[in-house]
């Protein structure tokens, strides 16, 4: 795949799942989200590539793709290169100590808050238990008994990421990792268990995974998982994206690498948490212009036609494009490494732009790791 080397500022776009219209109002279908451009005035200044081209894997900045997203070469299973193992196991709430389970109702939503637009109240949600798979990748050339560096993934499993891997590791172009991909559990924005878990902003799900899950994980597998942060990184896409940042930014003793597609930095954490008033939103609205810069080197993609305030709120805090495009202008203020993904051509979380750019995203966020020497 050919890639151009851009000189520029940076871009950011991260989406998220819908939030809810108002309890008991008719459920009618949603127009279609408008296409923008990305060099509308106010936007961050960005390379536009010509088309199919990438940019360099160690190039910071904000670029332009599209609109044709062509499948490279190594998101493609490839015979000719070892491929690892494929295997996972289920938790239940019933196991854990973080999270009992809650559900919102079938056909039901929030209303916003009439004193306060950006609070949405939701009645219809309710303690329900979940069940989940958590999928695991072993590279082929991961040497039983040693240390290997990983990444978390939301909503798994990820087969596209696996046969990625298996592409990239053999030819040397990222370090042997292992992967862990996790089901959300389940539901979908506030009153969910999902929408608890990857919206709300806090070092929590961090913590469940820390815990609970990557244990599991090394028992069953018989791998070992880096304590390096260094050599850990995160991913999603939607609210996902969001989380893998929140589990960066809450715990960045454990996690200096994030990979987000549309991530959702709009206001869509549930229930209200008057330190972060407007949920992801605050990331680029205070958290990262008032805070020393952290150690997370980050990769971003957003869509022409991406989310835009898909709900009933109000509150000028559900432009996913905006979002993004405020995370990278902040971003850049505070000197970080990290490349946004501006896709023509291209919806939310869109498939064909993730099998054009997973490979180099991937390569972009595990730039300047080095494996400990024994």
């Amino acid at each position: 795949m050919p890639r151009l080397f851009p000189v520029v500022l940076a871009l950011v776009v991260v989406t998220s799942l819908p939030a809810q219209t108002p309890a008991n109002a008719t459920h009618q279908a949603r127009s279609a989200p408008p296409t923008r451009d990305p060099l509308t005035a106010g936007y961050v200044a960005a390379t536009d590539l010509p088309d199919g081209q990438l940019p360099f894997a160690n190039a910071d900045g904000n670029f332009i793709l599209g609109p044709t997203h062509t499948v490279s070469p190594d998101a493609t299973a490839n015979p000719g290169v070892p491929h690892g193992t494929v295997a996972d196991f289920t938790m239940t709430s019933a196991e854990s100590k973080m999270y009992p389970g809650i559900a919102r109702e079938p056909n039901t939503f929030g209303t916003p808050d009439p004193s306060d637009p950006s609070k949405l109240i939701v009645t219809t949600s309710h303690p329900a238990p979940w069940t989940r798979k958590v999928t695991v990748y072993v590279p082929a050339e991961y040497k039983p008994g040693t240390v290997a560096p990983f990444i978390v993934g939301a909503d798994g499993p990820d087969g596209l990421l696996f046969t990625t891997l298996d592409n990239l590791i053999a030819a040397k172009k990222v370090p042997a990792m292992i992967a862990i991909s996790i089901q959300n559990g389940g539901g979908d924005a506030q009153g969910s268990e999902r929408g608890l878990e990857y919206d709300t902003m806090s070092g929590k799900y961090a913590e469940w995974v820390e815990s609970e899950v990557l244990p599991r994980a090394e028992a069953q597998f018989h791998v070992k998982l880096s304590k390096d942060p260094e050599a850990r990184a995160t991913m999603g896409g939607s609210s996902g994206g969001s989380c893998a940042l929140i589990m960066a930014w809450y715990h960045p003793e454990w996690y200096h690498r994030v990979l987000t597609y549309s991530g959702t930095y709009v206001n869509q954490q549930w229930p209200h948490n008057d330190a972060t008033p407007g949920g992801a939103w605050e990331f680029h609205r205070t958290l990262i212009p008032k805070s020393p810069p952290k150690p997370i080197r980050i990769w971003m993609e957003v869509g022409d036609r991406d989310l835009f305030n898909p709900n009933a709120m109000r509150d000028d805090m559900h432009d996913w494009v905006q979002a993004n495009e405020n995370m990278a202008r902040v971003l850049a203020a505070k000197g970080y490494h990290y490349q946004f993904v501006f896709a023509k051509n291209a919806g939310h979380t869109d498939r064909a732009v993730k099998q054009q750019t997973l490979a180099e995203a991937l390569e972009y966020v595990w730039q300047g790791y080095s494996a400990p020497t024994r």
